[in-house]
């Protein structure tokens, strides 16, 4: 997810590491012209700047952070895996781990954090080396769109045949005042990946993917965390066998989880903050050393300058037509102008942006590179156990009246899951009456890298027989895979 401009999160926009890498940027002409101008250097953005650099386009990103790589790299994805990563290797041995002795276990936070953004500054440095690589010219400053063909970056013009728009998202704000992020009391996303020590307490306000995986991190770490969902379940939009079991699996590792929440307001008295908050009708209050605030995000588009395309956003996103081309208040396409990845419809998800991308360019330079179907696009939350999922959910399959059969296997029945000692999840399958698979969901050990196999015969129409017609390796996960899609049809061998 990139963000290309100033927002509420400061951190994120300046050079976390104090570094500044020596990117090649060109030293503007009141005007300069390109094929394409990618505004916003996110993983949406990056990937299509490079692809059409290597497609012969002479290309320019713009984006105002010295780093490129977008929320996903500098303040989100990354580093939150980094740091899910470390607590968990931790969290292992506090428990203790068959066969290895291990006395004493503590945690350096300092460390910890070093080790993330080593990470983050190798990455940075690949994607610069990727630009240099394939003659993208990497424009740092705020972009803002003139109009259909030129794009201001500071004081400068830049002249293109094409613009792609690809800024991302930004941290959703709470709407009460008393808890807008302060870095202090009130963190969001990005203070949270950045704590110098492990809070005694922390109130995480939202049961989505970066709450549940920000609260495991610091819940791992020493932490007591209360999590306050307004909805029902966490992991809402998910499958509904999901939010069931994985609620149940949190709350069995020491997290608090409490739905049908309605926060109200924070009180900071003293070194702590107080949420005030209503469950069944009846006043609630959860005291703590910090708050996250984990509500989710919104598109980022101030200072773009859509309204010189008489562009208007709806619901925050901009609208678009079949071939990305940005749609102006009549309805009509802006023929030179596309827009990808979190700023339109969709799953904000930084693979997502990226097969937006590869799809627009695609139309501009008449080559069919990639087909995107915004219902087929993976999504996981990387808790323990991981939580992955494609396609349809059993309770969307219900609300459209369609006809589906399941197959439900335990990871109790998979050998590879016992070995790990992690047999607690499942396989879920979910196929029409001539078998083929509609949708998938995975919760357990490496279901991240599960889903792969299950999102491309789910994108290529593959059956449940298909799958059981295939030979997976044995010890491995991915035979919990084969078991649900026989489970489809009642023959499971290991259940």
């Amino acid at each position: 997810m990139a963000l290309h401009s100033s927002s509420t999160n400061e951190l994120c926009n300046k050079d976390p590491f104090g570094w500044h890498p020596h990117y090649s940027h060109i030293h503007l002409q009141p005007f300069y012209r390109y094929d394409l101008v990618v505004i916003g250097g996110g993983p949406g953005g990056y990937t299509t700047a490079i692809k059409a650099a290597q497609l012969g386009l002479r290309v320019a990103c713009v984006e105002k952070r010295k780093t490129l790589g977008g929320t996903c790299l500098n303040c989100g994805c990354i580093p939150s895996k980094a740091l899910l990563n470390t607590s968990h290797n931790f969290e292992k041995l506090k428990k203790g781990i068959p066969g290895i002795v291990a006395s004493s276990v503590s945690v350096d936070v300092k460390k910890m954090m070093d080790d993330k953004d080593s990470i983050l500054r190798t990455l940075n440095m690949g994607i610069q080396g990727l630009f240099r690589k394939n003659k993208v010219d990497f424009i740092q400053g705020h972009g803002k769109i003139v109009d259909a063909n030129k794009v201001a970056v500071e004081d400068k013009i830049v002249e293109t045949e094409n613009i792609i728009i690809a800024t991302g998202s930004e941290v959703t704000p709470f709407p009460h005042e008393s808890l807008k992020v302060d870095g202090k009391f009130v963190l969001s996303s990005t203070e949270a990946l950045c704590l110098d020590k492990v809070p005694k307490e922390m109130v995480v306000i939202g049961g989505g993917a970066i709450g549940l995986e920000l609260a495991s991190v610091w819940s791992r770490l020493g932490a007591k965390v209360d999590i306050l969902e307004f909805a029902p379940d966490v992991c809402s939009v998910m499958d509904v066998d999901v939010s069931k079991n994985i609620k149940r699996i949190l709350e069995k590792q020491g997290l608090k989880i409490h739905v049908n929440t309605k926060v109200l307001k924070g009180e900071i008295k003293g070194d702590k903050i107080t949420i005030h908050a209503e469950s069944a009708g009846k006043p609630v209050s959860f005291t703590a050393e910090k708050v996250l605030i984990a509500m989710g995000r919104r598109p980022y588009t101030e200072g773009l300058g859509l309204e010189a395309l008489n562009v208007e956003t709806k619901q925050g996103r901009i609208p678009v037509d079949d071939q990305f081309r940005v749609s102006d208040k009549s309805g009509a396409p802006v023929s030179s102008v596309r827009a990808i990845g979190d700023v339109i419809t969709g799953p904000m998800l930084a693979h997502k942006a990226e097969e937006d991308g590869m799809a627009a360019l695609g139309y501009i330079v008449n080559q069919d590179l990639v087909h995107v179907d915004h219902n087929l696009i993976p999504s996981v939350i990387y808790t323990h156990p991981e939580i992955a999922g494609v396609g349809a959910t059993e309770q969307s399959l219900v609300k459209e009246g369609k006809e589906f059969k399941k197959g439900v296997f335990s990871y109790m029945g998979n050998s590879r899951a016992k070995i790990y000692g992690e047999s607690d999840g499942f396989v879920k399958i979910l196929a029409d009456k001539e078998n083929k698979i509609l949708g998938a969901w995975i919760v357990g050990p490496d279901a991240s890298e599960l889903i792969a196999q299950l999102t491309i015969a789910v994108t290529y129409g593959a059956s449940t027989v298909d799958v059981t017609r295939t030979c997976f390796a044995h010890p491995s996960l991915s035979e919990a895979v084969k078991e649900a899609c026989l489970a489809v049809h009642s023959k499971p061998i290991h259940m």
